[in-house]
């Protein structure tokens, strides 16, 4: 089984590089903007994409001027020299799209990181800048009763996260 599970990872890994390659060039340039200016990177991350928040806080090689965002009652703290990396599971996350907009109101640029679904209501892509699309609509695997299972948000945003911190570590060397 884990055989599997790691050759349907890198499969995911290999289709988000593929499909999101300039999506996260584009993202990284937004969110470097607060580092040549005086700003933050303030993080919002839902449910198991907070990994992302811990790694660029407390990793071994944190982001540069990196901060969380709690939620909206947090949000005046963001100013317009910063920029926001808002992760959620998908696209129609409810408390997601409630601080994209709350951004977008004060004119704050953002980039999202979700997998994008079809539904009813605001849609994060649509508010942000940049959206970077994490291409994990069923788990993985299958079982028995030809349902899937293995559902690696948290893997697949730290991917994400690692391909937008070594452009912007890149961004930075050269400005």
């Amino acid at each position: 089984m884990l055989k599997m599970f790691t050759t349907q990872l890198t499969g995911l890994f290999k289709k988000i590089q593929d499909k999101e390659d300039l999506s996260i060039e584009d993202g990284a340039r937004l969110l470097s903007q607060a580092l040549i200016g005086d700003g933050h990177i303030f993080i919002f991350a839902e449910n198991e994409l907070s990994a992302v928040q811990s790694e660029a806080i407390h990793s071994k090689e944190p982001l540069q001027r990196a901060r969380v965002l709690e939620g909206l009652p947090q949000r005046d703290e963001v100013t317009v020299a910063d920029r926001v990396l808002i992760l959620a599971r998908t696209t129609l996350d409810e408390r997601a799209v409630a601080v994209g907009k709350a951004l977008e109101e004060k004119g704050i640029p953002f980039v999202s990181v979700a997998t994008v679904v079809e539904g009813n209501g605001e849609s994060l892509n649509d508010l942000a800048h940049v959206h970077i699309d994490l291409q994990l609509k069923k788990g993985l695997l299958p079982d028995e009763e030809g349902n899937r299972y293995g559902y690696p948000a948290s893997m697949a945003a730290l991917y994400v996260y690692y391909g937008l911190k070594f452009t912007i570590d890149e961004i930075m060397e050269e400005y």
